[in-house]
């Protein structure tokens, strides 16, 4: 008997449900329907406020509902060892940019290399291959054939920057002599200076005469690319017909040609 009460007084209730649904969608869409056709512009008006109100409390009622989430900063191991590597890294890019710099000061404030005594002689010599050179007071201490009647001794800082020459040029050593003896003391003093040892120098390329022309004429007939000479009437007389010459003087040629170049002593120009 309860059980049938409930289920009438259930069903009485879902019709006044029913009854009050359907009058609300009927005064809604009878409010609707005059707020459509009425062409006013304050109703007009009123309906686009209430749907702008609409949209803007849906979108703030969204927003206000919705959980925001706090980006936190990660910690821990795998924190520690980001925070390890960046700095690595940038340790690593400030060490690269100092030994750049470093490596800039160094080639911009290091002294240039000074060259060898090869690079030097090839560079003097200018692709040179025969030389021709007088031997008093170039090769040789003495200065004149009366010296050598005594004694004969070479200068020894010639001996390297000759023995350089002569792995590129053939040498010719000559000079005016007034006996067989003062030659003997020359060939002697040659050997002992080491001259003759490697084989760059001959002893068949030494060559001795009387007079100072002599000596010209022997230059004339090699035609060498470098003559060395300590007179300045043979430099003057062979400058039409050799190349290079090399006047051995502390005073200059009063008149100067091209080819001729003048020095205080044999070793130095060519050190130079």
């Amino acid at each position: 008997m309860s059980t049938q009460m409930s289920d009438s007084l259930a069903q009485q209730v879902m019709n006044l449900l029913k009854r009050l649904g359907k009058q609300f969608n009927r005064k809604v869409a009878e409010i609707v329907l005059i707020l459509v056709n009425h062409k006013s512009a304050g109703s007009l008006g009123a309906l686009a406020g209430f749907a702008i109100a609409i949209i803007f409390s849906w979108k703030f009622l969204r927003s206000t509902g919705r959980p925001q989430r706090r980006q936190q900063k990660p910690t821990g191991p795998a924190s520690t060892s980001s925070t390890r590597a960046n700095e690595d890294v940038s340790s690593y890019e400030a060490r690269r940019l100092e030994q750049s710099v470093e490596g800039v000061d160094l080639i911009e404030f290091q002294s240039p290399t000074k060259p060898t005594l090869g690079q030097t002689v090839r560079k003097k010599l200018d692709g040179s291959r025969k030389m021709t050179c007088q031997l008093l007071g170039v090769i040789l201490e003495e200065r004149s054939p009366e010296e050598l009647q005594e004694h004969a001794t070479v200068r020894p800082s010639v001996v390297e920057v000759l023995l350089e020459i002569s792995k590129y040029c053939d040498i010719y050593l000559m000079d005016r002599i007034l006996d067989d003896e003062s030659e003997e003391r020359v060939l002697s003093a040659l050997e002992n200076a080491g001259l003759f040892r490697t084989g760059a120098l001959m002893k068949d390329k030494l060559l001795f005469c009387s007079t100072d022309n002599g000596r010209s004429s022997f230059v004339r007939q090699l035609e060498p690319d470098w003559h060395i000479d300590t007179n300045p009437d043979i430099i003057s007389q062979l400058s039409r017909f050799i190349r290079y010459q090399l006047y051995i003087s502390p005073i200059r040629l009063s008149i100067e040609r091209s080819n001729v170049f003048c020095s205080g002593s044999f070793d130095s120009f060519f050190v130079e």
